[in-house]
């Protein structure tokens, strides 16, 4: 993330794009309809991890909610579980945090404290 240090997350979803379909039926020609790409949406990302010591997403969130623009870009990278080596690397384009969930906490029990993150942004690249 722009000038933020790296964070590891157990669990990444909502890497989707999706293109609107427009339908055009030329006229005079009725044997078929058209279908040609129309907007491409994004939608939001959601990143999870044990809670840490750094607070600088909080802190971003904060930042937005209180409607400083704090547009970022974002790389995910896909690691191998073997030998670590990156596998896949895309980018999220002038992202910005819209929600975050704090841990649930419970007296008594050791579940891993998460937190959660949900990024807004306008598009997805492959980084090669």
């Amino acid at each position: 993330m722009d000038n933020m240090p790296k964070a590891v997350f157990s669990e990444v979803s909502g890497l989707q794009m999706e293109t609107e379909l427009f339908e055009y039926q030329e006229g005079g020609n009725n044997g078929y309809v058209y279908r040609l790409p129309g907007i491409t949406k994004a939608g939001n990302v959601t990143l999870k991890r044990g809670v840490a010591r750094d607070n600088e997403l909080f802190k971003w969130y904060q930042r937005v909610a209180r409607g400083v623009m704090d547009l970022r870009s974002v790389t995910i990278t896909l690691y191998a579980t073997q030998d670590a080596q990156p596998v896949v690397t895309w980018e999220l384009l002038n992202a910005f945090p819209c929600k975050w969930t704090g841990p649930q906490l419970a007296a008594g029990t050791d579940a891993v404290a998460i937190e959660t993150i949900e990024l807004a942004h306008v598009g997805i690249l492959a980084v090669e």
